[in-house]
């Protein structure tokens, strides 16, 4: 079996390099030359842990490489995985499907008799249905469209891929695509579910509302527990140990229960405003309210920890030395797309503080996005002579620093904890003077 991926980002370029490494000929696709350069040189062109030693292991073994071409896939391979980004349509809450709308019709023509086409991008739910029909239009009745959405986390991804929690393989209801969908899927991945992974078999509309649906469970479990912060600030009550308390719930969990400065990157945030936007489309009144509330408290996180910076600079920002400790979205990748930490390091240059930022990895990407911050090469750059210091990304470099070493750097020890991440006792008895997010 030969496998195709179009679109070749952050998903597709893992899922090529994954394909692979379980030991598929992989040919990837995408329209940006100089991505598809780097990759076939076994460089990523973004920061995931792991991806490129697999991507220089497979490229020179011969087992995964990359084109521009479409026809080229749709020539070469059995089963293709379309990758491509969803973004938010602009003026709109609704997913953009310019990209995937254009993958599928690009593909069609060249499909070979029998091919499955497999969609990984997030998409409203209908979506595929009506690529279904053009496939069978376009390229003839004996191709069969599955949907296989991914569940990936970034800095995890690869993990992820290979040793998934969970696979779910949607297909046609009509009998004959769903044996055929199944069969392909679990021969595509059959080391992860002999390895344990378990496999929902369902149909299209279900397979597409379960990544959009575990999604919005997430960010509804952050958004609770920022809103439980909230209380606590008002009493004096510890979210950290509140948060414990219930997640010790088997009902509950612990997971996604640290209240602080709220998500962002480039899933939760689109996703659960498409989510709304068709659940409204499909008359779903009470899922647009709930979503609704949960990205405003999200939001509202953001003002709060430039609140807290704010009041300890004494009410004025205007000319003062801020440090931002990381821009990325959450530790261990490079990705700042609606970053909360690189949203409120803008906000509070806009206000006039003179802001500089430092992040283990995510600087570049930071530059292009908003070029008029002052970014440092180090932690230590970035402290030197700060009035605030904020750590708004809990990378572990962050959450091991020496509250004594960091005050030798400072020009005054006052610190945001926008991720709750610091150890609040060693940091106060080190004369700092500490807000974090629902914890005394």
């Amino acid at each position: 079996m030969r496998i195709s991926v179009i679109g070749c980002g952050y998903l597709g370029a893992t899922h090529a390099a994954a394909m692979a490494e379980l030991g598929f000929e992989v040919i990837g696709v995408d329209v940006d030359e100089a991505k598809l350069e780097a990759l076939a040189k076994g460089c990523a062109p973004f920061f995931e842990p792991e991806l490129e030693p697999l991507l220089r292991t497979h490229v020179d073994s011969g087992r995964l490489r990359f084109t521009t071409s479409v026809a080229e896939a749709g020539e070469l391979a059995d089963v293709h995985f379309v990758c491509v980004g969803t973004p938010q349509r602009p003026g709109s809450h609704a997913a953009d499907l310019t990209y995937v709308d254009a993958a599928f019709a690009e593909l069609a023509p060249h499909l070979r008799p029998g091919a499955v086409v497999v969609g990984k991008s997030t998409v409203p739910v209908g979506t595929a249905s009506r690529l279904s029909e053009m496939l069978t239009r376009t390229a003839g009745a004996d191709v069969v469209l599955a949907w296989n959405p991914e569940f990936l986390r970034e800095g995890k991804a690869v993990q992820d891929t290979l040793q998934p929690d969970r696979l779910v393989f949607g297909a046609p209801r009509d009998p004959a695509a769903a044996a055929r969908v199944e069969q392909v899927l679990r021969e595509v991945y059959a080391t992860p579910i002999s390895a344990g992974s378990p496999v929902v078999m369902t149909d299209l509309p279900t397979a597409e509302l379960v990544k959009v649906s575990a999604n919005a469970f997430l960010a509804t479990k952050i958004s609770y527990i920022n809103a439980i912060a909230e209380v606590c600030d008002a009493t004096g009550a510890d979210v950290s140990v509140l948060a414990d308390a219930i997640g010790l719930d088997v009902r509950i969990g612990r997971g996604f229960l640290n209240a602080g400065l709220g998500f962002g990157g480039g899933c939760l945030p689109k996703d659960i405003r498409a989510f709304s936007a068709r659940a409204g489309e499909l008359g779903v009144s009470s899922t647009v309210a709930l979503l609704r509330e949960v990205d405003e408290i999200n939001m509202r996180q953001r003002q709060r920890v430039i609140d807290m910076a704010t009041e300890q600079l004494g009410g004025s920002l205007l000319g003062q030395r801020v440090a931002v400790l990381g821009c990325a979205f959450k530790p261990e990748t490079d990705d700042v797309r609606d970053s909360p930490a690189l949203n409120v390091a803008a906000a509070l240059y806009l206000k006039g503080a003179q802001v500089t930022v430092y992040d283990p990895e995510a600087v570049t990407t930071a530059r292009k996005l908003f070029p008029t911050l002052t970014y440092a090469n180090t932690w230590e750059q970035a402290a030197a002579g700060a009035d605030v210091l904020l750590v708004l990304t809990e990378w572990p470099e962050f959450t091991a620093l020496d509250p004594d070493a960091v005050g030798q750097v400072v020009g005054t020890r006052n610190v945001v904890d926008g991720r709750n991440c610091l150890d609040a006792p060693a940091w106060r008895a080190a004369g700092w003077t500490l807000a974090c997010i629902g914890r005394p």
